[in-house]
């Protein structure tokens, strides 16, 4: 599929403002995926193409803290391989069915989120005794989210980072910086399933991974100096977007 130089520039843009925003609430998707169908993209092709522009901003992000010390791979190998397993069973699922049946799930975890800081304007401030075992959050809830992200994804980052605070007491900076590296792997998984089904515009998306790395490179460092007042009200409004996307459209 070939697209005019305006509109690859259009989706550059749009990339470089999801990278930020990706890196430090989430919900990056929101921009990205709805810009892919407006330049005329099948859906199938932008979640793919997406997933494959995502990926180098979630790996810029996560090579960053890595090399900061923010992130301990010792502590991560087992959350990263359970995020990749559920993320690649997504990505093969969403190719058989209609990813459309999530919509009436998605609305209420974005809620859910947006009140959960609301009500609980600390939460996340300092860490808490967890309320889910390491071994059962590593089994259960992030092979879920990765499951979500590899057949859909908006989100997903801002869905990690709240069940890092909520399940596992973390503050809210440390859980970010995680699900930055759990949202790495899931999207690595969901590439290499969406290549191997021929689904990805690689022009498209080279162009796009461009714009997303630079994005999130900006976004690394304002969540390092921006701390949990930058990410907070950030998380709420991107759920209440994608809330009101959900209810408008």
């Amino acid at each position: 599929m070939e697209l005019a130089n305006e509109v690859l520039l259009l989706l550059f843009l749009a990339a470089f403002v999801a990278g930020f925003i990706d890196t430090l609430a989430g919900g990056g998707g929101l921009i990205t995926i709805p810009a892919l169908l407006l330049a005329g993209v099948a859906p199938l092709e932008a979640l793919a193409t997406n997933k494959l522009q995502s990926v180098f901003g979630v790996m810029t992000a996560s090579l960053t803290l890595l090399r900061r010390r923010l992130l301990v791979w010792s502590e991560m190998r087992g959350l990263f391989l359970a995020a990749l397993i559920g993320s690649a069973l997504g990505a093969a699922s969403v190719q058989l069915v209609n990813p459309a049946a999530l919509d009436f799930v998605i609305p209420l975890v974005l809620a859910g989120i947006a009140v959960y800081y609301l009500l609980a304007p600390k939460a996340g401030d300092v860490e808490t005794c967890p309320r889910l075992k390491e071994k059962t959050f590593q089994m259960l809830v992030v092979p879920s989210i990765g499951f979500y992200d590899g057949m859909f994804g908006p989100g997903t980052g801002s869905f990690f980072a709240t069940a890092g605070v909520a399940l596992r007491g973390l503050d809210l900076i440390k859980a970010t910086v995680r699900a930055k590296l759990l949202n790495f792997a899931t999207n690595l998984a969901a590439v290499v399933v969406f290549a191997a089904g021929g689904h990805m515009l690689w022009k498209v998306g080279a162009v796009m991974l461009i714009g997303q790395a630079a994005g999130a490179w900006l976004g690394t460092h304002a969540v390092i100096r921006g701390g949990s007042r930058l990410i907070r009200p950030l998380l709420v409004t991107v759920c209440l977007v994608m809330l009101a996307r959900y209810f408008l459209t």
